[in-house]
């Protein structure tokens, strides 16, 4: 496995199987997923103003630890509008056959348009406990997914950040 951890967006916006188990299987590893909570729950400030939505309005969150082998080094919550969640995959506790992209497609929500937004910080109490961090800061990335020009899905990406370098292609 490399020192240094190139991450790529684009395979995670294509309805296709597991892109974090391929993207470890790449740098040598074993990529794997827990899924934490599935929940409905009104929707916070700024989850509800990256979906467009009122503050409050119920959404459906998907919490999972991203693990590289059995270590910890990504939370991820997808947050969706309830109105899209209900009664489908989204809302139920378990893995999504072919992942959340896949099931999206399949209910007519293609990724058209992602905006993403990275920033880094001082890790909270509990990313430096989930994630099993010694130091360093954590980077938090912000994906909004949009088809026909409305947001449907909000992912919060919290991962560490030692080693770890995010690359952007863009066809403009």
């Amino acid at each position: 496995m490399t020192d240094e951890w190139l991450s790529v967006s684009t395979p995670y916006l294509t309805p296709r199987g597991d892109p974090w188990a391929a993207e470890a299987a790449r740098h040598g590893a074993v990529g794997k997923q827990r899924l934490v909570e599935v929940a409905e729950l009104p929707a916070e400030s700024d989850i509800a103003a990256a979906l467009e939505i009122p503050c409050g309005a119920p959404v459906v969150v998907r919490r999972r630890v991203m693990l590289l082998g059995e270590r910890p080094v990504e939370l991820t919550d997808s947050h969706y509008p309830a109105s899209l969640a209900r009664g489908t995959g989204l809302a139920e506790p378990r893995r999504i056959r072919g992942g959340a992209v896949t099931l999206l497609a399949e209910l007519g929500y293609r990724v058209e348009q992602v905006v993403e937004d990275v920033s880094a910080h001082n890790p909270t109490d509990e990313e430096r406990e989930r994630l099993d961090l010694r130091g360093g800061p954590v980077l938090q990335l912000v994906r909004r997914s949009l088809c026909a020009g409305k947001v449907f899905e909000v992912s919060v990406m919290r991962m560490t950040a030692v080693g770890r370098r995010l690359r952007y292609q863009l066809s403009v």
